[in-house]
């Protein structure tokens, strides 16, 4: 029998960043939200919260955006129930992922800039 090379955990991970990606792109652009992308989406064992990370163009609007999208989360997820067949779609909780903003900064400190 060969083996399962992805959890179920990742194929929801995987079918959440794609449905919430579009759904967060569609928002932004509804509700004048701050320019944000989903970058990763974790589901816990249980499968009863997925941690949704995105990324802002914007470092600066990013806690705006972030808010914005947690008041926004209990639609997203009605939503996703109407579409998703799993018997429970997980609640929904977004952070903002600043591995991008580390990473820029890392990158100006190796160049020689503060």
């Amino acid at each position: 029998m060969p083996s399962q090379s992805f959890s179920r955990a990742d194929r929801l991970s995987a079918e959440l960043r794609r449905l919430i990606g579009t759904m967060v792109h569609q928002a932004v652009r509804d509700h004048a939200l701050p320019s944000v992308s989903v970058s990763d989406v974790e589901v816990t064992r249980d499968f009863d919260v997925a941690t949704i990370y995105v990324t802002a163009l914007l470092p600066d609007t990013s806690k705006e955006a972030v808010a914005a999208l947690n008041e926004m989360a209990k639609d997203f997820r009605r939503e996703l129930s109407r579409t998703m067949r799993v018997r429970r779609v997980p609640e929904l909780r977004f952070r903002y992922d600043d591995s991008v903003d580390r990473g820029e900064r890392i990158d100006a400190l190796l160049k020689g800039k503060p």
